[in-house]
């Protein structure tokens, strides 16, 4: 159907958060697939996949009250206040992510640079780029 996709240690570390150590821990502890070549070492982006679903298990489908089952954790970065509206910008791991809600909301949530905070995240348009960003 397509072609398999192999991944260098630090490319699985990125996709997956985590670091360089942890993904050779896994391969040495058979939770991914992984071949030598030379002196590099690839990853089987089947056992990648497989991995990635057995780690988010149970988040997705954990009782929260509401109906978003994607989410991130991160630290609020900045909040811009523009009237009735807010820009709340977050870091969750490597991903930077925008939230636009009420300048009330904000206040509400007493949300801050430092603040915790969780973003969730529910689309009608996701889009995909294949293969990955540098």
């Amino acid at each position: 159907m397509g072609v398999v996709s192999e991944y260098k240690v630090r490319e699985v570390a990125r996709l997956l958060a985590v670091s360089d150590d942890t993904v050779r821990r896994w391969i040495d502890d058979g939770s991914l697939v992984a071949n030598r070549d030379g002196g590099r070492i690839l990853v089987d982006g089947k056992s990648v996949a497989d991995l990635a679903i057995r780690l988010a298990k149970g988040k997705a489908d954990s009782d929260h009250g509401v109906s978003t089952r994607n989410e991130l954790a991160g630290i609020v970065t900045r909040v811009q206040v523009d009237g009735v509206m807010a820009q709340v910008d977050m870091q969750c791991g490597i991903y930077r992510v925008v939230s636009l809600i009420s300048a009330e909301a904000v206040r509400e949530m007493r949300l801050e640079v430092g603040s915790p905070a969780t973003a969730l995240i529910k689309a009608t348009n996701v889009s995909v780029k294949s293969g990955m960003i540098s």
